[in-house]
């Protein structure tokens, strides 16, 4: 059934996406062992796009009447019932992703969006935020400079290979949660499983790639002079993330990051609970633990590694747990 035949009839209900699985030379097969992807045999699995309205590589809606569809086609049809009343845009404007670096990725930075006078995902900067699911016991991010790093120095340690002298970097471990905002320069160690809410943009630009060759012998391409444009070099070094406890009952709430781009929640629910309206779409994203979603007399599979979003029109949902589960809550900003 086309999306013509099914939008005047159709309730916007709760999606789930089919992932876009990507190979890579990082990758690994944790999305599979872990995370319950449908993996091939390669053990080389980078990235799962969970939900993504990127034009050049939107996720499809995996079921419903809207099995298919792309989000933008969902969205263009009834934007107040995804997004609720006095906000909208073409492009939903998160992406969400699983990823596993067996390797260090590399040294990398997104430029900030700010100059853009209306969103564009071919064009725009992003922010991201990482939450960590599984890390080997050596495991480091490196997020920013160290202080007092200014430019000139930055480009004399990179041309003389020492540029990790510069970079602010630390362990991480099951549970940490960073975030990253436009203009920090990064990268994912290796040995890290993660989560990442990022905006819905894919430019990138690579710093340095730790002086490694890809299977022809060759470096792969770097952007210096774009990546230099784009450091935010007042930033400094980036911490972790201090969560903010509430507790309800047997439900605990961690408040990880509220910005401009995003909001993220972490929920630990042993009993059944209801989600709140809050006329804005919801995604939640299911780290661990079982249960399923209720809405509209609808029930969603909640499973870990499981992605939904919850549009902003859908109302009365009901978690039910089923064993004790952990699960994020991502709000567009």
């Amino acid at each position: 059934m086309s999306l013509q035949e099914v939008q005047s009839t159709a309730t916007l209900l709760p999606l789930e996406f089919t992932p876009l699985l990507k190979r890579s030379r990082w990758g690994g097969e944790r999305l599979g062992t872990i995370l319950h992807k449908p993996i091939g045999l390669e053990g080389d699995y980078g990235e799962s796009w969970e939900l993504s309205d990127h034009p050049e590589a939107p996720t499809l809606i995996a079921s419903g009447e809207y099995a298919g569809c792309t989000l933008s086609e969902v969205i263009g049809q009834n934007p107040q019932a995804m997004y609720g009343a006095g906000t909208c845009y073409s492009t939903f404007p998160l992406l969400i992703k699983f990823i596993d670096a067996t390797d260090r990725l590399s040294l990398q930075v997104h430029p900030d969006d700010s100059h853009q006078p209306h969103f564009d995902a071919r064009k725009s900067g992003k922010s991201e935020a990482w939450v960590i699911l599984d890390a080997a016991p050596d495991s480091r991010i490196y997020a920013g400079l160290k202080a007092g790093i200014d430019a000139d120095e930055l480009r004399t340690q990179l041309e003389q290979g020492r540029v990790e002298a510069c970079l602010h970097s630390y362990p991480v471990r099951p549970g940490d949660c960073v975030f990253i905002p436009a203009g920090t320069l990064h990268a994912i160690g290796e040995g890290i499983l993660l989560a990442e809410v990022q905006q819905t943009s894919d430019i990138t630009y690579r710093l340095f790639d730790w002086n490694r060759l890809d299977q022809s012998g060759q470096p792969r391409p770097l952007h210096v002079e774009q990546a230099f444009e784009s450091i935010n070099f007042q930033r400094g070094p980036v911490d972790l993330l201090k969560p903010q406890l509430r507790q309800v009952q047997e439900h605990t709430i961690e408040d990880l990051l509220e910005s401009s781009c995003f909001t993220i929640r972490r929920h630990r629910a042993a009993r059944s609970l209801r989600l709140p309206s809050l006329n804005r779409a919801q995604i939640l994203i299911v780290l661990e633990g079982t249960g399923q979603l209720d809405c509209s007399a609808e029930s969603y599979e909640l499973t870990q590694g499981k992605t939904l979003l919850v549009p902003a029109a859908a109302s009365d949902c009901e978690i039910i747990v089923e064993s004790e589960m952990t699960f994020l809550e991502v709000i567009p900003g």
